[in-house]
């Protein structure tokens, strides 16, 4: 055993997703030169502190001339994990990071985050060439490696914590990275893309229509073939991935988000029926497949009645605790000081409100926090604000949402939550901050 990338595009928000029309995309296809390019504001915190994005040139093999931007927080930590951070159509490395919110979590969490960036003209990855779709077989693919071995080789970052994410043309990256580099990725997270493959052609084009339009279906078998074909000689573990796409995608069609499933569940040899279903959002169905929990080997999403468009800030919490890494990588969250936990709320028939409001207080600053409770039995949260909730029912973690992560001395955050009940409507009477049991209050 060897131990060893068309589309639209992204849509992000600091609070509330908003989008500005930047260019249209007539590289490929006719079909394409009809669809516009929307490109995200600037995310909440990506901006702040002492670290900025850097260009870096000379840094290894890279037949099809991508530029690299690399991320390092001020407070990076000792063998970083690497997140690799693949933009859309039409983007670029420094939209990408100026548009998500991965620079602000890497300023939280002490991880370091890679944007590649495109240089050809229809700025799309490739994700078709037979060069892109085999391990070192050059392009795109090549080059993204070239970035994260530099990485690990200049800030001695943890090789089994480099992870890749991708919008779009980045999703099908991130589907031919974990591919074509099993040794080197452990998990990935796409957003709108396509199986590993799907998009291949022989002629030159970037532009697979039957693909885009959700009309080629393998079976599981079929479509694992392909993911090993891409590196025969490799027998060691397979990495873990998560699936994004909206139902009302007409850029890439929601049936590709089937065919991916059956890809990474035969990838990783686990079966077709979910292990766990739930709603950690409204209109969002999460299946995981292999296991129940947040690093399951293949948990997919899918949300009811959106588009292409579909990335929103806040998204990037669920892909780290995905991931691994939403507790800082191996590392839980600080200890805090005494904490005090206020919580109001509102119960019908069959559903309840909860606001729940944090206090710190301690002398020191809470940079990044974690709470945690139990809902009563029967109670299951189905949408949340300020905070993630995972799991949806028995004990939760609320995860802070990145601009809500930092409590003061005698400074509050409220969070809150709806779920389901089946009689039962009581808030939960104990909860902890960063695993220090908190006065109720």
């Amino acid at each position: 055993m060897r131990p060893t990338a068309a589309d639209n595009t992204l849509k992000s928000a600091r609070k509330k997703p908003r989008s500005v029309l930047v260019a249209l995309f007539g590289a490929l296809v006719p079909l394409l030169a009809a669809l516009t390019l929307l490109a995200p504001p600037a995310a909440a915190g990506a901006e702040a502190g002492a670290a900025t994005l850097t260009e870096v040139t000379g840094f290894g093999t890279n037949p099809s001339n991508l530029q690299m931007y690399v991320y390092v927080p001020a407070a990076v930590t000792a063998h970083p994990a690497v997140v690799v951070a693949v933009h859309y159509c039409g983007g670029s490395g420094p939209a990408m990071y100026s548009g998500t919110e991965y620079a602000s979590l890497a300023d939280q969490l002490g991880f370091i985050v890679v944007y590649p960036s495109v240089t050809r003209a229809s700025k799309c990855f490739d994700v078709s060439s037979p060069q892109a779709l085999h391990r070192d077989g050059g392009s795109d693919p090549v080059g993204i490696k070239s970035m994260v071995d530099w990485v690990k080789s200049t800030y001695s970052a943890d090789p089994s914590r480099v992870f890749a994410l991708g919008i779009s043309s980045g999703a099908m990256m991130t589907n031919v990275l974990l591919g074509d580099y099993p040794d080197v990725f452990a998990a990935g997270a796409a957003f709108a893309g396509v199986p590993f493959g799907c998009f291949a052609t022989t002629d030159g084009s970037e532009w697979n229509i039957a693909c885009a339009n959700g009309t080629v279906t393998h079976t599981p078998q079929e479509w694992g073939d392909l993911v090993r074909g891409a590196d025969p000689g490799y027998t060691g573990p397979r990495p873990r991935m998560q699936l994004w796409h909206g139902t009302a995608d007409d850029t890439l069609r929601y049936p590709n988000f089937g065919e991916e499933i059956k890809q990474w569940t035969n990838v990783q040899g686990v079966g077709q029926t979910p292990a766990a279903t739930d709603s950690p959002a409204t209109g969002w169905t999460r299946t995981r497949y292999g296991a129940t929990g947040d690093q399951a080997p293949v948990e997919a999403i899918s949300l009811q009645g959106v588009t292409h468009n579909l990335y929103t800030y806040g998204m990037g919490t669920r892909v780290l605790t995905f991931f691994g890494l939403s507790g800082g990588g191996t590392t839980p969250p600080p200890s805090t000081g005494p904490c005090k936990v206020t919580v109001t709320t509102s119960a019908w028939n069959t559903g309840l409100t909860a606001s729940v409001t944090i206090t710190n207080t301690g002398t020191g600053t809470v940079n990044g926090w974690q709470l945690g409770f139990t809902l009563p039995a029967g109670q299951t949260i189905t949408n949340g604000w300020g905070a993630t909730y995972t799991p949806a029912s028995g004990t939760v973690t609320a995860t802070d949402a990145s601009y809500d992560g930092t409590i003061a001395p005698n400074a509050s955050v409220t969070v809150g939550y709806q779920a389901n009940h089946t009689g039962n409507s009581a808030a939960p009477t104990a909860y902890t901050l960063n695993g220090t049991a908190c006065t109720v209050g």
